[in-house]
């Protein structure tokens, strides 16, 4: 009988340490994550969630420990330019283009991506469909976040950090969302 090595983590955090200034934010975070496999943070405001995903993200360092991808330390620029590449990021901050209208939004995120005509689905998913041709200044907050959302879906990307996700949805939307997480 020939045993199989276990996978490895797509990603892996060893004993990761963030400090700001004299303040520790982080301290012995170890979590590996394999494919098709999820992480929620929950915690309070302050916490350090988001400062995790940013340093997932690779936006910042580790003052301590190592960020692994496929076995790689994702802080190397040669890695660093593949990791990012497999990411969606989602934060508390509206990235949309205020001035393009929704369908535009979405293909415009394609386009950047060498990946178009995947538009529409995802702008249906997130119950957009009816305002896909309404410039997205005049979508209310949630909707807003509904198109982040749709555009994230739209790149398809395999590694997707999300901070605060559900921020203005409504419960159906949000729903969906977490299903397809």
């Amino acid at each position: 009988m020939s045993l199989r090595k276990p996978p490895l983590p797509r990603i892996l955090l060893d004993n990761v340490f963030c400090m700001r200034n004299t303040q520790q934010i982080l301290r012995h975070v170890n979590v590996s994550v394999h494919d098709g496999g999820a992480l929620v943070l929950t915690d309070s405001n302050g916490s350090g969630k988001t400062t995790f995903l940013r340093m997932l993200a690779g936006f910042s360092k580790p003052s301590a420990g190592q960020i692994l991808w496929n076995g790689h330390d994702v802080t190397e620029s040669g890695v660093f330019h593949q990791y990012k590449l497999q990411l969606n990021w989602l934060s508390l901050k509206n990235a949309i283009k205020e001035k393009f209208t929704v369908l535009d939004n979405v293909q415009w995120f394609e386009i950047l991506e060498g990946k178009q005509g995947n538009s529409m689905p995802p702008i249906e998913l997130m119950g957009l469909g009816r305002l896909a041709k309404e410039k997205a200044r005049m979508l209310s907050m949630g909707q807003q976040k509904r198109l982040q959302l749709a555009r994230l879906l739209a790149i398809d990307r395999p590694i997707w950090l999300l901070d605060e996700p559900s921020v203005a949805l409504y419960d159906e939307i949000a729903r969906i969302y977490y299903c397809k997480a």
